[in-house]
This record gives structure tokens, sequence and C-alpha cells, in this order.
């Protein structure tokens, strides 16, 4: 913990933008939810302004660290020409530009992507300039957006965009915090009304990202064979369908690459845990809303994609089944904390608060308490247990979700080992692997009531495989078995652990 830190859990609460107002509230001024100077926590606007320009001179290196990122992206297409050793995409795909076109967008993207981090760089060398900040933001999604827009030619083209605008998102509104939060944000308790603990802490979060960095790789190296810079996708299990999968029609009818696309959003994901305090749940409700998305309802289609793999394509692809394991934990994970910000932006809504502005400035929450409970991130070394704990508050493993889950793996093995083809072998199989995403993601607390889907599940499956042609009795009878067995085990609700408020009465 720093020397200058009193806070208890404050040692990357005070990342950023929540650096000053976390030393703010230290000094005695904190303020769990008044509405003093007109509910900016009891600080002046003037006091708000000085901390501003203070808090740039401190982070200034990363305004001029903009400018040279601009410089390199602006020369890199001299330095390292895009026409050098260009490859197409893999399994003869077409692309919606020629080679040619290819080359020239991927030198326009780079030179005036660095022309703007230049011109918007040197603007926020002066303080309170978020403009220029969020268009550097915008300049770096762009970045690692285009190469798969372009089916970048190179992969140095590649790595180079995806790096750097990696680095240009962190440097605009992650290490140094949202751009201008300092003139807005209302300091505050950081655990939810009624809550047991809080789902915005670091050791919440920090599995989060690590979930999405491991993901981040897999879907890379993915990504590499399909834009046509390695020749082989490596499967330890599948062998060449692994390639099937990845050249397969349904992979085709993307503009751009799939697996790429995935990448794309692991990227986002990893960074924006980083992003916020631990009150980020009422300081950045549109954070927390698209950060949900982006792992709930984008998870979701990933998993369903991935699992109907077997039926649209007649393959299965071993890294794409890993890409899908690491996302379905990561629902149960952060589920929590829009249940949270949901309640947030509830409680502003009756309190007669203008909903768009606390989605988009945040806000105060009656009833807040501090969070005591959450170990120090800092400490995971030393206390690797207590801090990887704290990581899956909210999240508990009935045995009766664990045995539905490890039923749901029993029943996709069925079709090889009882027999079964057709439409039965893929009841099964995709049957087996919804029961599996439907068990874990009942895991999370806050979601136990969705494990009453398996009951329906189960009632597919029988239907699937006593109603079409295919399966042998010995494989019909196990499936009956299992489906029902598992049914059953989705009944009963399980422990639960902590509280979430109001949102209690939906856990049962």
């Amino acid at each position: 913990m720093s020397p200058h830190s009193n806070h208890p859990h404050g040692q990357m609460g005070q990342r950023g933008v929540t650096r000053p107002m976390a030393m703010h509230q230290q000094h005695g001024h904190d303020n769990s939810g008044g509405e003093h100077d007109h509910g900016h926590g009891g600080m002046s606007h003037d006091d708000r302004l000085a901390m501003l320009h203070k808090h740039h001179r401190q982070t200034l290196w990363i305004y001029w660290t903009l400018i040279v990122l601009g410089a390199w992206m602006l020369v890199w297409p001299a330095t390292f020409d895009h026409g050098q050793d260009p490859v197409d995409p893999s399994g003869g795909r077409s692309v919606w530009l020629s080679l040619e076109a290819r080359i020239w967008a991927m030198n326009i993207s780079d030179i005036v992507a660095g022309l703007l981090l230049i011109v918007l760089g040197w603007r926020s060398l002066r303080p309170n300039r978020p403009v220029s900040l969020w268009g550097c933001c915008f300049v770096g999604i762009w970045l690692t957006a285009a190469p798969l827009i372009f089916w970048a030619p190179t992969a140095a083209a590649y790595v180079n965009n995806t790096l750097v605008g990696a680095w240009v998102i962190a440097l605009s509104i992650l290490i140094p915090g949202m751009p201008n939060m300092i003139m807005y944000m209302r300091m505050g308790p950081a655990t939810p009304p009624g809550w047991s603990y809080n789902p915005s802490s670091w050791p919440q979060r920090w599995i989060l990202i690590l979930l999405g960095f491991v993901g981040w790789l897999v879907s890379r190296y993915l990504a590499a064979y399909q834009l046509g810079y390695i020749d082989h996708a490596a499967d330890p299990f599948f062998g060449e369908q692994t390639r099937m999968v990845l050249d397969s029609n349904m992979s085709h009818m993307w503009p751009i690459s799939d697996a790429g696309l995935g990448s794309l959003a692991y990227t986002f994901e990893f960074l924006m845990g980083y992003m916020g305090s631990p009150s980020r749940w009422r300081t950045m409700p549109w954070m927390v809303a698209f950060f949900g998305v982006l792992v709930i309802p984008l998870g979701l289609t990933h998993i369903l994609l991935v699992i109907s793999q077997p039926v649209v394509v007649g393959a299965w692809c071993t890294f794409c089944l890993l890409a899908a394991a690491i996302m379905l934990p990561m629902i149960p994970l952060e589920v929590d904390e829009v249940v949270a910000m949901g309640q947030n932006l509830r409680q502003s809504h009756h309190k007669g608060e203008p909903l768009w502005r606390v989605f988009w400035k945040g806000g105060t929450v009656d009833g807040s308490t501090p969070d005591e409970r959450s170990p120090e991130l800092a400490e995971l070394p030393e206390r690797f247990r207590a801090v990887s704990g704290a990581s899956l508050w909210g999240v508990s493993v009935p045995w009766t979700l664990a045995a539905a889950t490890a039923l749901g793996v029993w029943l996709m093995f069925g079709p090889a080992i009882f027999g079964s083809d057709g439409m039965p072998r893929h009841a099964q199989h995709v049957g087996g692997a919804l029961m599996i995403t439907v068990a874990v993601i009942a895991m999370g607390e806050p979601l136990r009531l969705s494990r009453y889907l398996n009951v329906l599940l189960a009632l597919a499956v029988i239907v699937g495989v006593w109603g079409l042609a295919g399966a042998t009795l010995a494989a019909q009878l196990n499936a009956t078995a299992t489906a029902l067995l598992v049914a059953g085990l989705s009944l009963p609700r399980g422990r639960v652990n902590e509280r979430f408020g109001g949102w209690d009465r939906f856990v049962r």
C-alpha cells in the first residue's frame, strides 16, 4: 500500500481519476450521499477544478506518450511496408477488398490515426480537454478494429495496430481515469445498500480481467489462422476438424474474421475490467452496462455459436470450445455488478433524478455502506486463498448444480458410447452443452432462478431421442435417464451465501 494511503481498500481504487477523489475522502471530506453543493459531494467547483489541474500535472507523461504513439503510427507504413510479403485469408475466403485495396486502406488508416493522435495528444497537454482524450480513446478502438475490417495483409500490421490500440485506450481513459470525472463524480460508500459485499471491488474484478486476457490469447491464435498469418491451427483432440470449423461456410458468413471479432471483444472485456473505482456500479453505470452487454448477451451468443458447430459444421474445435469455456464463468461472475448498477438506476429514478444524467455521470445511493470486507488485491501473493475467495463472492456451487454439469458432459458423450446418428445425436450434443451452460450460469446466485431452464431442456432432449430416428435403445434410455436426473437436480435452490439488497426476492 502507498505510504500516503490510509484507506483500507484503496490501493488500486486510487488509480487514475479515483486517486485524487480517494485522497480527498481520506482527509475528512467523505460524503456518503449528501447533496451538498448541488450534489457534488461537498466540494466547490473551484476545489474540483484545482484537483483536476493537479491530477493533470501528475499524469502529463501520458499525453506526451500519446503523441509519441501517434508519431509511431504515422511513420509505420513507410518503415514496415504493408505490401511486403502479404498473405491471403485462410480457406480461400473471399473478402470485400482486393489485396491492393487492403494495403492502401491500412496505409491510410495508420497515417490518419497517427495524425489524430498527435493533434489530440497535443491538445490534451492542457487540462480540461475531455473531448480530445475521448477522441484518442476512439482512435485506439479504431486501431484495434482496423486490421479486422481491412483484413490486414501482414501479421506485423495486425500485431502493431492491436497492441498500440490497446495502449492508447489504456493511456486515454484507464490509467489517468475517465476524462474530467473529477468535475462531477460523487463520493460515497462502495457497498450497495443491503448487500453483503461490494461487487465492484478489485478482488471481484481481477478474475474477470484474467479470464478476459486468457480468452484474448486463445481467440487471437484462431484469428491468426483465419487472417492467413499461420498456415495451420493445431488441435490436440480433433485434428483437422478445427480447420473445418474455422474455414466453414458458417464462418465465411461473417464479413470479418469471427475469431478476430472474439479477440476484439475479449480486448475490451479485459481492459474494461481495469476501468473505474471500486464504486463504479454507481459512479459509472454506463460502463458497467456496456461491460455487462459484452459479457452476458454477447457472451451467450458466442457460446451458442460454438455449441452449434457439430450441428451446422459437423466438426469440433478444441480452442473454440476453450474460448467458450472461458466466457461461460464470466457470466455469473459479472452479473452481480450489473444487478447493483440496475438497482442504483432504479433508486435514482424513484428519487426523481434525471435517469439519463445518472446513467452517464453516476450518482449517490441512499443506504450504501463502506466496504470493510474486501481484502486488498495487493495481498494476493501472501493471502491467495482469501483474495481468491473474495473473487467468488456471489457465486456458489451447490452439489445439485455440480452434478447437473457433470451429467450434461455425460449426455454429450452419450452418442459415442451408446450409438446415435442424425438428429438424436445432435439433440444429445446440443442439449448436454446447453445444460452445462445453464447450470454454470445458475451458480451465480443472482441468476439462481435460471436453473429451471434445464427442466425444459430435459424435456426437449427426451422428445429428440424418442421422436426422431437414429438413436439406439441404449442411447434413448441413457439420454432419458440423464435428462430426468438433470431436471430433478434443477428443482432445489441450493445454498446461497450472499445478500443482494432488493434483488434477494428473485434469488429462489
